[in-house]
């Protein structure tokens, strides 16, 4: 059962590009969503592996954060002044919570970021972002089913 599910190429599309949308790169995953549960997905599944690979993306960013440095963020991975400042400023704002809106477009990217530079707890980290990532897939999920049922 299991290699059947594994041999299904939209799970694994997902996963990747759900991983790709939740580092730096300007990527959306939640269209790709869409395509499979009209397509005949099961929800289920198809939330469960966007919400992983979009967490696992977000930990990538946030060992950038860790590890990078300053060099590395703004020279390599070219984040602009402005996207770190707009993360600090939720940073200021809403604390560590900010990291629930890790699913923002723009914003929520430099969050994780930003939650590796500042050495954010990473158990919290992980609970916060993953309940952001999760909420977004399911509602997107719960809209989509109604609207094609």
């Amino acid at each position: 059962m299991l290699h059947d599910w594994l041999n299904q190429p939209g799970y694994v599309s997902l996963f990747f590009m759900s991983f790709l949308a939740s580092t730096l790169l300007p990527l959306g995953s939640e269209w790709l969503l869409v395509m499979m549960l009209v397509g005949g997905y099961e929800p289920l599944s198809t939330v469960a592996v966007a919400t992983i690979g979009n967490y696992l993306g977000a930990v990538a960013t946030y060992l950038v954060g860790i590890w990078g440095g300053s060099w590395l963020i703004e020279k390599v991975m070219r984040v602009s002044p402005f996207q770190q400042l707009r993360a600090r400023e939720y940073y200021n704002r809403f604390g560590v919570y900010s990291l629930l809106f890790s699913w923002l477009p723009v914003v929520g990217d430099p969050l994780c970021l930003v939650g590796g530079m500042l050495k954010v707890n990473f158990g919290l980290f992980s609970l916060l972002v993953a309940v952001g990532k999760l909420a977004r897939y399911a509602i997107t999920a719960v809209i989509t089913v109604a609207a094609v049922g």
